[in-house]
């Protein structure tokens, strides 16, 4: 939009190319109080606080060098650290949380989580779809400069994925489920998945499986039209809308070829569900190669869900249950 009012309350903060502007001759302390200054902080208030900007950049020595001699991870660390040094009111953030190093990326979120847990409202603009589930409670997908979802981040992320597959959108259908979920469905409906069953260690229908327990996935899937290649891929999504695992038949080299129509097919694929606690979806794929953007006879989000609980393992949190096992020996001393 080119024109219209946007309503501000409260301090803003935003990082955006982070570094940028800062003087090269200058040290990281120096460009410190000179990118405090802009965002409009005194003197005094960068005294207060520039101990522990040096001390979450963690770039040592180097904080009084000129930032010329900086690696770019250096920069980012100062830049970022000088950036958050302050809490504000609005944060705002664009396609600057994938920069440096993998250590003090987990550092960044971690403050950014304590701003939000404080108040700050967040406000990201991201491709990064994992940052966006961990961090956002509401996200909204554009095109062309306006709204074609608002809704939970799972929800348009689901939306998103099927909308670069059918980009006229006609085959597009979204239902709101009783778990707070958002089925989506897509495809030109060309194969089908009728059914899904989740069977147990016994061979059982059920909605609820244990931690460490093999379970088997069944795919009744129908062929509608006349195919050369048939591929079925799915995933296992946890509440948040973060794949667990993921894979298609075209991985495993499992390419059905010359398919006809009217003619049924059960896929079944049997694993060890070492999952955390908690709710769990399954999304189904199917088309004709490695990537639904070929072909998307049908895409399905929350196409069933089912519960992992602990029976019979010991207490641990997380998204998995890797089967940890201690191993204490006394040392004696010297």
């Amino acid at each position: 939009p080119t024109e219209g009012q946007v309503s501000i309350n409260g301090r803003i903060s935003a990082i955006l190319e982070l570094g940028m502007g800062f003087n090269p001759d200058l040290t990281g302390r120096q460009n410190v109080y000179y990118s405090a200054s802009l965002m409009g902080f005194s003197q005094d208030q960068v005294d207060e606080v520039i101990s522990e900007i040096e001390a979450f950049a963690e770039v040592g020595e180097y904080f009084d060098q000129p930032v010329r001699v900086y690696s770019s991870g250096m920069n980012v660390r100062v830049a970022f650290a000088v950036a958050t040094a302050w809490r504000p009111d609005i944060l705002i953030i664009d396609e600057a949380l994938s920069v440096g190093d993998v250590y003090f990326q987990h550092k960044s979120f971690n403050r950014i989580r304590q701003f939000g847990s404080e108040g700050t409202t967040l406000i990201i603009v991201s491709h990064d779809r994992n940052a966006i589930q961990s961090l956002c409670s509401r996200a909204i997908l554009l095109e062309s400069g306006k709204v074609i979802k608002d809704d939970t981040p799972e929800a348009v992320f689901d939306f998103y994925n099927a909308t670069i597959a059918d980009k006229s959108k006609d085959t597009i259908k979204t239902k709101p489920l009783e778990s707070g979920g958002v089925k989506t469905t897509s495809g030109t409906g060309e194969a089908v998945v009728e059914s899904i069953s989740i069977l147990n260690s016994q061979k059982e229908p059920v909605e609820c499986v244990r931690v460490g327990e093999n379970i088997e996935l069944q795919f009744k899937v129908k062929v509608e039209k006349d195919l050369e290649a048939l591929v079925l891929g799915f995933g296992i999504k946890d509440r948040l809308g973060q794949i667990m695992f993921g894979i298609n038949t075209w991985h495993t080299k499992q390419i059905l070829k010359n398919v006809k129509a009217g003619a049924y097919y059960m896929f079944s694929v049997s694993f060890c569900a070492t999952l955390g606690v908690g709710s769990y979806s399954v999304q189904t794929a199917l088309t004709n190669s490695d990537t639904h953007l070929t072909a998307n006879y049908q895409w399905v989000d929350y196409a069933t869900m089912f519960e992992v609980v602990n029976v019979d393992k010991a207490f641990f949190v997380g998204l998995q249950w890797l089967n940890a096992e201690f191993k204490v020996t006394e040392e004696s001393g010297i």
